[in-house]
């Protein structure tokens, strides 16, 4: 990038943000633009507009001059206006999946640099935004640098994600589809073999006519909401890169994994996913006649098993709250107990931290309700729990005003997900009156 386009950058870049300013100040107020405020702010657009023309003539020279492979024009010791070959030098940072940068805590250093008033932007900072080298921006936004928002290099985005789908995390036990635009339409087939509607085989008897049957398909439009996580951090930690890039990610990624695995358990719909749980194929088992408070009986976790629809087993998996784990350690079928803790079970650990419970992996969690209430074992299938992601969507930005008085500098990071239940209603049997669910808690006790 020239140093006549870095200058323009900047120029337009004050520009902006001098306007934004004045926008503010009147949405502080609660109130319109003053005349005054209107004449300035008209007189700023109009400069922003010629800046970014001006940024366009020169990116468009810029072009030109790569494609033809030589600059005209005088030569030392040569003063007839000959063409000479020029060294072309490429910029290979935007194929770098760091952008240039040498770590986390370097681009944020920089992330932070770029919105205090008067300061240029990195040019690092601007890879990948898809505006080329500065595209007009007519709305605030956290895809627009100069509106405050940067994206995290592929490389830094790829590790706070990793690190978001901890050993508690149940993304990735959802049956999930990465995707680059806001929506995906799924088809969906509620039928059983044994319902009176959807694909049907028939026994065919000699010279018969066939029987005809048809699929009954539904579709289900998932459609990203936006999960946001946002993070204070002192002056001294900013000037840390080593310090920040340990700090940091690990703050993003626990209340990401946190605000996910609430929104796939428990969501409303409202702006955020549909949660299994309340989706409306819920099974609830209730507690055996004449069984007493506070307590927690085989049956119970026997009959939760009993409800999952055939196949299910292999893929469910226990999520308790934290209190109910003295109740597990009691339970016994005969003389052998049906909770193995890690370090009893084959597998220990690779298995699952908080070990097994009648064969399939414990997540300890305060998802969870409280012992003896509803919801404080429940075992699901997440298979059944369709999810889309934004594939390389995490956005960062920051923020000097929001902690002000306490001397912090606020980092938000977006995550963009969606999800719902593959299935809107419990099973029913094919023979027998109990429906079946992947998606089944146990009732209070």
């Amino acid at each position: 990038m020239s140093k006549q386009l870095r200058e323009l950058q900047a120029r337009k870049s004050d520009l902006v943000k001098e306007a934004r300013a004045l926008t503010d100040i009147a949405a502080q107020e609660n109130r319109d633009l003053s005349d005054e405020e209107v004449t300035k702010f008209n007189g700023l657009k109009s400069r922003i507009e010629t800046a970014s023309a001006a940024i366009d003539r020169e990116s468009a020279l810029i072009s030109e001059e790569v494609q033809m492979g030589a600059h005209v024009g005088n030569h030392s010791g040569a003063g007839n206006g000959s063409v000479f070959p020029s060294v072309i030098v490429s910029d290979n940072r935007e194929l770098d999946p760091k952008h240039g940068f040498q770590s986390l805590g370097d681009f944020l250093q920089n992330v932070c640099h770029a919105q205090k008033p008067g300061n240029p932007i990195d040019d690092r900072l601007l890879i990948g935004s898809g505006r080329g080298a500065a595209a007009p921006a007519t709305f605030g936004s956290e895809g627009s640098g100069q509106d405050g928002g940067f994206f995290v290099p592929p490389q830094f985005s790829k590790e706070i994600f990793q690190l978001s789908l901890g050993e508690d995390s149940l993304l990735p036990l959802t049956d999930n589809v990465e995707i680059s635009g806001n929506t995906m339409a799924f088809p969906k087939d509620e039928t059983t073999p044994w319902g009176t509607n959807g694909i049907r085989a028939y026994w065919q008897g000699e010279a018969a006519p066939s029987v005809t049957t048809k699929p009954v398909l539904g579709l289900s439009t998932l459609r990203l909401k936006k999960l946001m996580a946002l993070v204070p951090t002192t002056d001294e930690l900013l000037e840390d890169a080593n310090a920040l890039s340990t700090y940091l990610p690990e703050k993003i990624a626990h209340s990401i994994r946190w605000k996910t695995n609430e929104s796939i358990l428990f969501g409303s719909g409202s702006g955020v996913p549909v949660g299994a749980l309340n989706a409306g194929a819920t099974v609830s088992v209730a507690k055996e006649t004449g069984q007493l408070t506070q307590t927690l009986l085989p049956q119970n976790l026997a009959k939760m098993i009993a409800r999952l629809p055939s196949g299910s087993l292999a893929n469910a998996v226990w999520i308790v709250n934290n209190d109910v784990l003295p109740a597990l350690f009691t339970l016994t079928l005969g003389n052998y107990p049906i909770y193995l803790p890690t370090g009893l079970n084959v597998g220990g650990m690779q298995v699952s931290p908080y070990g097994t419970l009648l064969g399939r992996p414990v997540f300890v969690s305060q998802h969870a309700n409280t012992f003896s209430a509803q919801g404080d074992i429940l075992l699901v299938d997440l298979k059944y729990y369709q999810t889309i992601t934004k594939a390389g969507g995490m956005q960062t930005a920051t923020s000097m005003h929001l902690y002000f008085d306490a001397d912090l500098t606020a980092f938000r990071t977006t995550f963009r997900m969606d999800g719902q239940s593959k299935i809107s209603t419990a099973i029913t049997p094919a023979k027998g009156s109990a429906t079946m669910s992947p998606f089944i808690q146990l009732g209070a006790r």
